[in-house]
């Protein structure tokens, strides 16, 4: 390969880790090219890309950020899956395609900054997504406010009750 080329990849590969907060580094030896096109258009879909990458290239173009322990994940043949959006749908998305066609071994992979060994993506795979995490919290923030209303609007429901009775009763 040329200097000129190499250097053009190792351009793109810094591009695509900068914009990327999320990676996940695989061995693809056993995929075929039919599963990684189908591997590639399931990505597209949810916004999220596959790349094959030359590991020298790879290394150089993550050498300033690059932990000693991610170093070791770019041996054999490597594909990096990438996203800029949700790096938990990513992981499920690729988990459930290695299910299906018994392929892709996860080597590692980064995010949001965080690097993390292959033995840990099963338990990113069962983690909740960001929009649920979200979700889950504005739920704990507003509990008490909503305790609060409840406990303040009692009493009052309660006096509209006593009213009603009071006036049934002087009626009667």
């Amino acid at each position: 390969m040329k200097k000129e080329t190499k250097a053009a990849r190792i351009d793109e590969m810094k591009a695509v880790f900068a914009s990327s907060g999320t990676f996940y580094a695989f061995d693809y030896d056993k995929m075929t090219v039919a599963q990684a096109t189908d591997l590639r258009r399931i990505l597209r879909r949810q916004g999220a890309a596959l790349k094959v990458v030359k590991n020298r290239l790879a290394l150089r173009a993550l050498r300033e950020e690059l932990p000693d322990d991610l170093r070791k994940t770019f041996r054999r043949p490597t594909a990096i899956a990438y996203t800029s959006g949700d790096g938990i749908a990513l992981a499920r998305t690729i988990r459930e395609f290695q299910a299906a066609n018994k392929v892709l071994a996860a080597k590692g992979g980064v995010i949001e900054g965080s690097f993390f060994p292959a033995i840990r993506f099963d338990e990113i795979t069962k983690l909740a997504s960001r929009p649920e995490l979200l979700a889950k919290v504005g739920y704990l923030a507003a509990a008490p406010l909503r305790r609060f209303l409840g406990a303040f609007r009692a009493p009052l429901s309660h006096l509209g009750l006593l009213l009603n009775q009071l006036m049934d009763k002087k009626t009667s």
